[in-house]
């Protein structure tokens, strides 16, 4: 399953749905990279994989994650230094105005107080540079979100402070950081995270209760390669099914009018 040919990470990510359209959506926010310095952000449930893609569309990449249960695992992929961020503070191990491009993936619905971070973001971007930020929507009326809180999938099992901001709420956000939204979109329409949910709910309330390897709460899914190995028998049914739940998230084009579970905002400084 895990061949030296492909790395686990970039296995996994082939049969990730939501995280496939999460890099094709940013991908196409971010433009042209042809000598930008660009800066990534995360807050966990990242292996890695999300940094591989978007580094392979160009641009000098630094790389920074909230959490340091998976950093191991980044490096092993990227063969790059993974920095350690202070989740309290919000603050950034780099100068004033170092990047073109600053790209913060799933963090704010981590932290208490979203304001520091955001700050942040708008601190180490160059005058006229990029910030783009993708947040869960937050908003609590949407049918998907109501059936999570039914089956127990709150919030807290994802590891998350809060749902999510919603596109106005993340464009307040960026105002408030000194930056000004030029630019929004969305992805993961109902059909995409209902699958997700499936997924998520097996790791967190069946497979990750049984797993040899150490789980912590918030984690949804195999961020470590033992964590993979300890479920691999139920991954490897998932691999099967894969192309069914592909084929069914194609239905969300049938709601491409709406809004999508997952947001983004893109600001210049």
């Amino acid at each position: 399953m895990m061949t030296q040919d492909q790395p686990w990470q970039i296995k996994m990510f082939r049969k990730a749905l939501k995280k496939q359209l999460k890099v094709k959506t940013i991908a196409k926010h971010l433009g042209d990279l042809q000598g930008k310095q660009c800066l990534l952000v995360t807050c966990g449930d990242n292996n890695g994989a999300t940094n591989y893609y978007l580094r392979s569309l160009g641009g000098t990449w630094t790389w920074g994650d909230f959490e340091d249960k998976s950093i191991p695992e980044m490096e092993e992929l990227l063969q790059e230094k993974v920095h350690f961020l202070d989740k309290e503070s919000g603050k950034l191990p780099f100068p004033d105005e170092t990047f073109d491009v600053v790209v913060s993936i799933d963090v704010h619905e981590h932290l208490e107080d979203p304001v520091p971070v955001s700050l942040e973001l708008a601190r180490v971007t160059k005058p006229g540079g990029k910030v783009i930020i993708t947040t869960p929507n937050g908003d609590e009326t949407k049918l998907a979100v109501r059936i999570k809180h039914l089956v127990g999938m709150t919030a807290k099992e994802y590891g998350h402070v809060r749902i999510g901001f919603d596109i106005p709420e993340l464009e307040e956000l960026a105002r408030k950081a000194g930056l000004k939204p030029v630019a929004n979109s969305s992805y993961s329409k109902f059909f995409t995270e209902m699958l997700e949910l499936v997924i998520n709910f097996a790791y967190v309330k069946i497979l990750a209760k049984k797993s040899a390897a150490p789980v912590e709460e918030g984690t949804i899914a195999p961020t470590t390669k033992e964590q993979l190995r300890s479920v691999e028998k139920s991954y490897r049914i998932y691999a099967l099914v894969y192309p069914l739940f592909w084929l069914i998230s194609q239905l969300d084009w049938l709601l491409y009018p709406t809004r999508g579970y997952a947001v983004v905002v893109e600001a210049r400084r």
